[in-house]
């Protein structure tokens, strides 16, 4: 006898309407991620892609009107950022901050150390390891690994540092905001390469992008196109392949749910 698949929403978004300063930028957003896959949310600029990532990780610089957010089952809606991280959600930000004098092992170990128990801290030797295990991933120079974080870095190296944080957090979900904008060949295949190497069943992954070419390196198994504030357009990663021909004139609001 022939069981069916089984999937497993870690993130449901129920309606949520979101304003920022009084002024509405999310309005009614539903979705559903599922463990073992890979997600792109596309758009317009000015559609709410990025304001939805920093809800989701609880900005607190956005105000939610209404909806709600549950991750791994649990409403989350309410919960502090570092409750969130805790829980297993990461965002790699579009813009990420330097911090001086703050070295990229200091920061990892202590975020690391952040969401495990307080009797289980990560030895030295063992923390050493395991970053330069990711490190080689994403094809980083060890000198590279001594400087503060972002400070003087070009966008590539922002951008490989985030997702070797990704690496060494390992976290359930994985939110990249624009992680693609900026690069060359070869930091765009880098990247691709640690998020294909972070990816597993029991993960899941929503990649915020405006360009294919991050698509055709990390397979997306489903594409949300929001437009105005709403996901008005959801189906196989197939769908990316219309925006690249079409734009996105041809998406009508009336067209949300289609697959």
């Amino acid at each position: 006898m022939q069981h069916e698949e089984k999937t497993m929403a870690i993130l449901e978004v129920k309606d949520l309407k979101v304003s920022i300063e009084g002024k509405e930028i999310l309005r009614g957003v539903s979705l559903i991620l599922e463990l073992g896959k890979v997600n792109a949310l596309m758009g317009p600029n000015g559609s709410g892609k990025s304001t939805l990532a920093n809800v989701l990780m609880g900005n607190p610089s956005y105000k939610i009107v209404s909806g709600k957010i549950l991750f791994d089952g649990e409403d989350i809606t309410s919960l502090p950022v570092n409750e969130r991280s805790k829980k297993g959600l990461f965002l790699s930000f579009q813009y990420p901050s330097e911090i001086s004098g703050v070295t990229i092992p200091n920061f990892l170990r202590t975020a690391l150390n952040a969401r495990r128990p307080e009797h289980d801290k990560i030895p030295v030797p063992q923390f050493l390891k395991l970053i330069h295990e990711k490190r080689e991933v994403l094809k980083m120079d060890n000198k590279f690994i001594g400087r503060y974080l972002n400070q003087g870095f070009s966008g590539g190296e922002k951008k490989r540092a985030e997702i070797l944080q990704l690496l060494v957090l390992d976290p359930k979900l994985a939110i990249l905001d624009e992680t693609d904008s900026g690069l060359d060949i070869d930091a765009l295949r880098a990247v691709a390469d640690g998020v294909n190497a972070f990816m597993k069943p029991e993960k899941c992954i929503l990649i915020i992008t405006h360009y294919k070419r991050i698509l055709e390196l990390v397979k997306p198994d489903k594409l949300f196109i929001m437009v105005n504030g709403k996901i008005v357009l959801q189906g196989s990663g197939e769908l990316v392949d219309q925006l690249e021909e079409k734009g996105y004139g041809w998406i009508e609001e009336g067209d949300e749910g289609a697959s």
